[in-house]
């Protein structure tokens, strides 16, 4: 009886002011937004990359990330082996397939099984034909994204190509990682409103109509977003968490809760993580709510202050970043900046966009907080977008305790500099009463 009424207060409750297309709508949209980053900005990756011609080689249920990346909206998954190739030319990139069908829209066949049987021989001769002086292919020592050939695709294209091309085949790395990582003008807006409908719902799920303290559990909570993300018709990427932290005995890892079920209080300082993936692109947030108490109309100023001392770490990050300086570098900077003004930060940041957990330059790990190899050097690159996550350890004299103000937020930085996608936490949501929190 609990889950019915449960299924059906959620089935009764209003969507955003935000139109959500219907599959259809943005299967066409998807297919636009392909179009264009081939058409417009892969010439300009490839150019920067000096890299002639770009194999990806895949087979049905073991996708490369980047193939995912292309694939036409209305297939799920690759059909059989499939090789893309884009060779660059004079006027942009040629982009065909090496398969029975076209690629969706936007990428042609150009293999004529009848004509010439052996698929591997087939892509041979197209490479030959271009004439390339550099073949990337994706292989990676520090990105898994970027690494999705496998060996046995490897060794079928190596096989059949003539000697001389065979040393012209290089890693296509920072291709991959400078693909993934780049967002586009159109991808810019959606990316807006994706992260204003995520907000929305941490908003609602962070009030009096779906937490009723002290009977509500954080498990409740979880399972109301996930149900509300599927009633919009949208996915999430990862599990969200709810936990709480509160006056008493305290483990800041596991925080104040008993368990997963833990029953929300009066008094709780209660944090999310949710992300949500719609039209090609994820989010990725996590933000505070305080739950008022009786007679209460605003949460303690010392919760107040401890949010703003998050605050300034993340500004202590995003005020350091810059054109070409590494992750690595970046977070050395803005650790030191963050404990010379007297606060306690621990920064994780990582790239945001066609997947949660992306490529691009990293700025850091909860436990690698002096840098990370590999994907810590890589330079920082404008219309690029990072979850700007991080926490502030901070001392609460009324509770005797210290409490980690956990913060994510999606954030672009571009050519004007850096801003958050749609706004930042900094005021706390304040469960039983309403009020806005983004700035």
């Amino acid at each position: 009886m609990k889950l019915l009424v449960f299924l059906l207060s959620l089935i009764a409750m209003p969507l955003f002011a935000q139109d959500i297309l219907p599959l259809r709508e943005r299967a066409t949209l998807i297919d636009q937004i392909q179009k264009d980053r081939i058409e417009n900005l892969l010439p300009q990756l490839m150019e920067e990359q000096d890299i002639d011609l770009w194999v990806l080689i895949t087979r049905e249920y073991n996708e490369d990330p980047v193939v995912k990346t292309l694939l036409p909206p209305t297939w799920l998954n690759a059909r059989r082996r499939t090789i893309l190739v884009f060779s660059k030319t004079k006027d942009g990139i040629d982009p065909v397939a090496i398969t029975r069908y076209n690629f969706g829209n936007n990428i042609r066949s150009i293999w004529n099984k009848e004509e010439q049987p052996d698929q591997w021989k087939a892509l041979a001769d197209y490479i030959v034909s271009q004439n390339p002086k550099k073949i990337g292919v994706n292989i990676s020592q520090h990105y898994g994204i970027a690494d999705g050939l496998v060996k046995t695709d490897y060794d079928g294209m190596m096989q059949v190509l003539p000697e001389k091309f065979k040393k012209r085949v290089i890693s296509s790395e920072t291709l991959a990682v400078r693909w993934i990582e780049t967002r586009t003008p159109l991808e810019m807006t959606l990316f807006s409103q994706l992260s204003e409908i995520t907000h929305n719902i941490i908003a609602e799920a962070f009030s009096t109509d779906v937490i009723t303290p002290g009977a509500t559990t954080t498990e409740d909570v979880v399972w109301w977003m996930r149900e509300k993300v599927s009633a919009l018709g949208l996915k999430t990427w990862f599990q969200p968490t709810v936990d709480v932290q509160r006056t008493g005995a305290s483990d800041l890892y596991a925080f104040d809760g008993q368990s997963k079920f833990d029953v929300i209080q009066p008094g709780d300082l209660v944090h999310c993580d949710f992300g949500i993936t719609y039209l090609t692109l994820n989010t990725d947030c996590q933000e505070l709510a305080y739950v008022l108490q009786p007679g209460e109309t605003e949460a303690p100023e010392f919760l107040e202050e401890a949010l703003r001392q998050g605050n300034a770490v993340q500004d202590a990050l995003t005020d350091h970043f810059k054109t070409g300086r590494t992750g690595n570098a970046t977070l050395k900077m803005a650790i030191e900046a963050s404990k010379a003004a007297g606060l306690r930060p621990q920064i994780y940041t990582h790239p945001l966009g066609l997947y949660g957990h992306s490529a691009g330059t990293t700025f850091g790990m909860w436990d690698a907080q002096e840098g990370i190899p590999g994907s810590g050097e890589h330079p920082l690159y404008e219309n690029t977008v990072y979850a700007i996550e991080l926490n502030a350890k901070v001392y609460i004299e009324e509770w005797k305790k210290d409490v980690r103000i956990m913060l994510e937020e999606p954030g672009y930085y571009g050519p004007d500099g850096f801003r958050y996608v749609n706004g930042r936490q900094t005021d706390l949501i304040l469960i039983g009463k309403k009020t806005g929190h983004l700035k």
